[in-house]
């Protein structure tokens, strides 16, 4: 017997695909992942910038906007972590049904959670991105102090320190950061991206 919808609405309410086609563009979520201090964010915002000059319409979405808001109640603990990115995921793809390019820029330290990640977006709109710099360059580029107080026992539950990072096995893209600048690095992915955003 087919299941009744319990939420009768969305069928009188505009697809994906009708706002694919209005924006000219395919809806897909760029997961960017990798360590504290890789280049996640710094890489975002800079393909973000390069698809809205080109007319794509994105969000962006990383922990300054998430931590701060809606899961500024969770900690650092892998229990905490795994709902962090439930919920980002659940955001993310409330965007993309509304034909919007995300890019999530987050540590997602484990392959369980990013295959939760994955489960709530589809496997089909999930382009994964490993920023993937050496440890020791992170923690050159540690601005905030982070890995020094984790190294120094201050901050538990630090990933890469205290912490375990998965790294993923087959990612669209896996980018060193330490061997490209931004420009280098955004033209590099911009590449990989393309084929998939682009509304056929």
């Amino acid at each position: 017997m087919k299941q009744k919808n319990i939420y009768p609405v969305f069928d009188r309410a505009l697809t994906r695909s009708d706002k694919e086609k209005f924006m000219q563009q395919r809806s897909k979520v760029l997961w960017f992942t990798g360590l504290s201090g890789a280049g996640k964010s710094t890489l975002s915002i800079a393909i973000e910038k390069e698809l809205f000059n080109k007319g794509y319409v994105c969000q962006l979405l990383d922990g300054d906007n998430i931590r701060s808001g809606i899961n500024n109640n969770l900690g650092f603990s892998i229990k905490d972590r795994k709902e962090n990115i439930r919920r980002i995921a659940e955001v993310a793809k409330l965007f993309k049904d509304g034909g919007i390019i995300i890019l999530a820029a987050f540590v997602s330290p484990t392959k369980e959670i990013r295959k939760l990640a994955k489960s709530i977006i589809g496997e089909d709109d999930f382009l994964e991105i490993f920023v993937n710099p050496p440890l020791e360059i992170c923690e050159e580029r540690d601005t905030k102090g982070l890995y020094k107080k984790a190294r120094r026992g201050l901050i538990k539950n630090f990933t890469g320190i205290s912490s375990p990072f998965e790294a993923p096995k087959n990612p669209l893209v896996d980018i060193d950061t330490s061997k490209y600048n931004v420009e280098e690095s955004v033209e590099i992915l911009l590449e990989a991206i393309m084929p998939h955003i682009k509304l056929k």
